[in-house]
C-alpha cells in the first residue's frame, strides 16, 4: 500500500506533525514505524548501541538538542542500522558520509551534514520521551516520513 503523510494527516486529524525542519539524506524517503529514542549531545555511542541492536522495522528518534556541530550518524552507523532492520531515523542533530548515506535503503531525517564525529563519552539516554519541532516522541508511538514531512500517532496507522 502506497501511503503520504497528507493523506495519513486527512485520515487521523488527530496526529501531531513535526515542524519542516529536516531535510532528507537517506536512499528511503518514505518511512516509518514504532518510535525508539535516545536524548544526547554530541555523543553518539547510544546511537551506536541502538543501531547495532534489533530494529524491526522501528525507527530511531534521537534528540540531538539541535546541534550541528557534530555528526550523530554516519556511513558505519548507518550500515549497522540497515543489517539489524531499522526503518528509518529522525535526527535533531546533523549527520555525515551524506553520499553514502544516500546508496542506502534507509530512511534519514536530519537538521544538517556536518563532517565533524563525535567523542565517544558513553553519555546519552535511551527510551525516554523526547521533544522537538514541536512535536513529543514517545517511545512505542509510530513515526511516519515522507517527503512531505514527519507526523507521530498514538497508534498504527497502517
Amino acid at each position: 500500500m502506497t501511503w503520504t503523510t497528507p493523506d495519513l494527516c486527512d485520515a487521523h486529524p488527530e496526529v501531531q506533525v513535526a515542524e519542516p525542519l529536516f531535510l532528507d539524506f537517506g536512499g528511503n524517503h518514505r518511512f516509518h514505524g514504532r518510535i525508539a529514542t535516545i536524548r544526547c549531545f554530541e555523543d553518539n555511542s547510544r546511537v551506536r548501541e541502538q543501531v547495532g541492536s534489533d530494529g524491526h522495522g522501528r525507527v530511531l528518534v534521537v534528540d540531538g538538542a539541535g546541534s550541528v556541530r557534530r555528526s550523530l550518524l554516519g556511513d558505519m552507523l548507518a550500515e549497522a542500522a540497515v543489517k539489524n532492520g531499522w526503518s528509518g531515523l529522525l535526527i535533531h542533530g546533523g549527520v555525515r558520509d551524506v553520499e553514502a548515506l544516500q546508496q542506502l535503503p534507509l530512511g534519514v531525517k536530519a537538521l544538517a551534514a556536518t563532517p565533524m564525529k563525535t567523542e565517544k563519552r558513553g553519555l546519552g539516554e535511551v527510551e525516554v520521551q523526547v521533544g522537538f519541532a514541536g512535536v513529543v516522541f514517545t517511545p512505542g508511538d509510530w513515526l511516519y516520513a515522507d517527503a512531505n514531512g514527519v507526523i507521530v500517532a498514538k497508534q498504527a496507522l497502517l
